[in-house]
């Protein structure tokens, strides 16, 4: 599909086509990355993710179905049908999926997506100007809140990095080797910016406001402890029963 950019459908349709030297180069370019073990999202260029065809390259994390279940956290939290002045800020946006995904979702919330990486956020407002959000989408280079005024905003949400260093040998080759490692790992103990982003989630959200972030299983009950003086603490199991997804209300 890659090769020919076609579809599915093409390719069961014409089982006869042969390709060109030319389209025989590329396939055979394709495989030698691939071999490596580069991910296939990072030499096609795309991801699929909340039904969007999202753009990708090297200087952001793959967007991952996981994830998607931080969409739902946040969409089980909004008080439907007010949605109007719903004010929502994505940190560590990286390729814009999350933002992307609850700006479809919500037309009527202002949304905002903070990235540390210039590379990462030209794949972001590339990914919103094809499916022309770029309007309802306000960018900005900051590391995690900072510059975010506080006390406006009704949900943060967040994938931060939450795999610690001693876990690398544990890690998948392909994200070991080829995702950005600011993006996957935090530090020694995989807290480090989650003990960064809480503090200043608080800052930054309503009274009532929502924190919603992805975690792994393995530091899910310190994350719940570093929640400590929270509400409503709520965790979002994943399709493998791994606790993955992390609510928490401001007090």
């Amino acid at each position: 599909m890659f090769t020919l950019s076609c579809d599915r459908a093409y390719l069961y349709g014409h089982p006869e086509r042969e390709l060109t030297p030319g389209e025989q180069a590329r396939y055979g370019d394709a495989l030698a990355q691939r071999a490596t073990g580069a991910p296939a999202q990072y030499i096609t260029g795309h991801q699929e993710f909340w039904g969007m065809d999202l753009i990708v390259s090297p200087a952001v994390l793959i967007p991952r179905p996981e994830t998607e279940h931080v969409i739902e956290a946040v969409l089980q939290h909004v008080q439907r049908p007010s949605t109007a002045s719903l004010r929502i800020v994505d940190v560590g946006t990286g390729s814009g999926c999350i933002a992307l995904a609850l700006a479809k979702e919500l037309p009527s919330a202002e949304i905002h997506a903070t990235e540390i990486s210039p590379a990462a956020l030209e794949i972001a407002r590339a990914n919103a100007a094809r499916y022309q959000l770029e309007g309802r989408i306000q960018f900005h280079r900051a590391d995690l809140l900072q510059g975010i005024g506080p006390g406006g905003f009704d949900f943060v949400v967040s994938n931060p990095p939450y795999v610690g260093e001693s876990e690398e040998d544990q890690v998948q080759l392909e994200v070991r080797k080829f995702e950005p490692r600011t993006a996957v790992f935090a530090g020694p103990s995989g807290l480090e910016i989650i003990e960064r982003l809480i503090p200043q989630a608080r800052q930054a959200l309503k009274t009532q406001g929502w924190l919603v972030m992805e975690m792994s299983g393995r530091i899910a009950e310190r994350v719940r402890q570093l929640l400590d003086g929270w509400k409503n603490v709520q965790v979002t199991r994943d399709l493998q029963s791994i606790p993955r997804v992390v609510s928490a209300q401001a007090p």
